[in-house]
């Protein structure tokens, strides 16, 4: 495997309290020199960094990245397919290059020993895998079965029908149709949600209980409640690997199942 799902991010416009969410709720760590601005965390294999949000920026899940073994390997390939790629600026803790895919999806590249490389993502910095872990990303597209066969020759994931894999996390490529908005507000094609696995959906949502009652800023954003609302839960419903679903408190949709 020449390529593994090592970062996601997200544009938050409170960073504070979406990573005292994660924090809290799935138990990631936060690099131990970050301070509390930092917004980079980790489950032990897929960081998560929350950015909060600029002025012309965007809210939500933002973006993903890729640690690859041979980065030069992976331009060329990548440029096989007519996809760029940019050098980025040192203030970024992963991205050390990003890329976009043939339908303009944008993602980090790096490689170990590379610059820009820092916090939870740093060459030296070892963190056991927490309890409660990502394990899949969903992205929409129009033309999905482009983007499963560019991921599959530029990184190496390998799998079948719309589930692709590094090993460890499921990279899922999804249809996306306009008709499947018809009765709720109509995202574009991108990323739709996160993927976790917990020891036990009982613990998981008796821990969400007590974080709630002892910090109401912390509360999910309510995914029922009003047509609109069920409508856009009931598509993400649609994905195999979630048992329960839910948002944080900026939206981002989550998928939830046990070990």
């Amino acid at each position: 495997m020449s390529g593994r799902l090592k970062h996601v991010a997200i544009q938050s416009k409170d960073r504070p309290i979406l990573k005292k969410f994660y924090q809290t709720l799935f138990g990631l760590k936060a690099f131990a020199g970050a301070g509390e601005e930092g917004g980079a965390m980790s489950d032990g294999y897929v960081g998560l960094n929350i950015n909060q949000r600029a002025a012309g920026r965007k809210g939500g899940f933002d973006h993903f990245g890729f640690e690859v073994d041979d980065i030069d390997l992976t331009f060329a390939l990548a440029k096989e397919h007519g996809v760029e790629y940019l050098k980025r600026p040192s203030t970024r803790p992963f991205a050390s290059f990003s890329m976009h895919d043939p339908l303009g999806n944008v993602f980090d590249v790096t490689q170990r020993g590379l610059q820009n490389r820092r916090d939870v993502y740093a060459d030296n910095v070892s963190i056991e895998r927490t309890p409660r872990h990502i394990t899949h990303i969903q992205l929409r597209s129009v033309n999905p079965q482009l983007l499963i066969e560019f991921y599959r020759d530029v990184f190496g994931l390998e799998g079948e029908g719309y589930h692709l894999t590094d090993g460890v996390v499921t990279f899922v490529v999804s249809p996306w149709k306009i008709g499947d908005y018809a009765d709720t507000g109509i995202e574009l094609p991108a990323l739709d949600h996160l993927g976790f696995k917990v020891e036990s959906l009982d613990a998981f949502y008796a821990d969400l209980e007590k974080m709630v009652e002892s910090d109401p800023t912390l509360a999910p954003r309510p995914t029922e409640g009003n047509p609109e609302r069920e409508a856009r839960l009931k598509l993400s419903e649609t994905c195999s690997y979630g048992q329960r679903h839910l948002a944080d408190p900026d939206g981002v949709l989550i998928d939830i199942s046990e070990v």
